[in-house]
């Protein structure tokens, strides 16, 4: 009998019953995957097909995701905290003037989210 395609590649099976079942085991455990990482996986899927499924059938989509994830999230950060001690949005101002406070930080959180969306998110 010729062997499978999956035994040439050193692939083994197990008789269970009637059934022979290929022995198959994960490769990795499966890291969390962050908003950062769900926007990318998105972006993906819907623009760059190919290169999503090579990642999921490679079994390393989701070590990319959880990479860009935790990337994405220690610049959004850096961003935000940069941000605010250059534009001086300071816990002072949050006592005085906790709506000014609100504003400012908003406009920092959008404004770095636009800056990882576009130089982490929508990239390759």
């Amino acid at each position: 009998m010729e062997k499978s395609l999956f035994e040439q590649l050193g692939g083994t099976y197990t008789q269970a019953g009637d059934y022979v079942l290929p022995n198959l085991i994960l490769l990795a455990e499966n890291q969390p995957i962050g908003i950062w990482g769900q926007w990318h996986a998105r972006y993906l899927k819907q623009h760059h097909r190919i290169l999503y499924y090579n990642l999921l059938t490679s079994g390393k989509l989701n070590a990319h995701l959880a990479e860009i994830d935790q990337q994405a999230e220690e610049i959004f950060f850096r961003l935000i905290k940069q941000m605010a001690n250059r534009e001086g949005v300071t816990e002072q101002l949050k006592a005085k003037n906790q709506m000014e406070w609100v504003r400012r930080m908003n406009n920092i959180r959008n404004r770095a989210m636009e800056i990882v969306y576009t130089k982490v998110i929508y990239i390759l």
